[in-house]
């Protein structure tokens, strides 16, 4: 079996598309999934499983829909991904206990053809520095993610692809929670 990082898109987020973690839990079970682990309210999962990512995705995302009454976005990453992820963090001399808050990592569901980085760069606030890489785009918010005009919409409608952003401090637990 293969272990695997699902990131759920918008779940729990001011009071929207609610879904419990103990029910979330309960619904990859149930879809076959093993060693099923949640962390914190945002929906990000750590589970194992013999399918396809592209199959996993799918699946997860109609048993939202028929269970929820709402559809959700969902990325699948093997978790092997996540300490490259930490890896080649752009931004140096930054530390989860300092920074967590403040680096941003969104995850595009595919590599975007040639993105047209000045765009962002006019969107972004003055302190702010931001970085793709391949189906990332890494994000420095001194001010605050609630700050930045880069916000998920605005990088899924500029590269037309599903984008959910999670902090330093998340995927740097992810990390930790995934590694065998």
């Amino acid at each position: 079996m293969t272990k695997f990082i699902s990131l759920l898109r918008g779940i729990n987020v001011s009071g929207h598309k609610k879904i419990k973690m103990t029910d979330l839990k309960e619904l990859f079970e149930k879809l076959g999934h093993g060693d099923v682990t949640t962390y914190i309210q945002s929906g990000n999962v750590i589970f194992s499983s013999n399918e396809q990512i592209e199959l996993i995705k799918d699946n997860i995302e109609k048993a939202i829909e028929k269970n929820y009454a709402f559809s959700v976005k969902v990325l699948v990453k093997p978790a092997a991904d996540f300490p490259n992820i930490l890896e080649k963090m752009p931004f140096k001399n930054v530390t989860v206990e300092k920074d967590g808050s403040k680096i941003l990592v969104t995850f595009l569901s595919e590599k975007p053809t040639a993105p047209d980085i000045e765009i962002f760069k006019e969107k972004a606030l003055p302190s702010e520095k931001l970085i793709f890489a391949d189906q990332l785009f890494y994000l420095h918010c001194p001010d605050g993610y609630g700050k930045t005009k880069l916000s998920n919409e605005y990088i899924e409608r500029k590269l037309k692809t599903s984008a959910t952003t999670r902090n330093l401090k998340t995927v740097a637990k992810l990390c930790e929670l995934s590694a065998d």
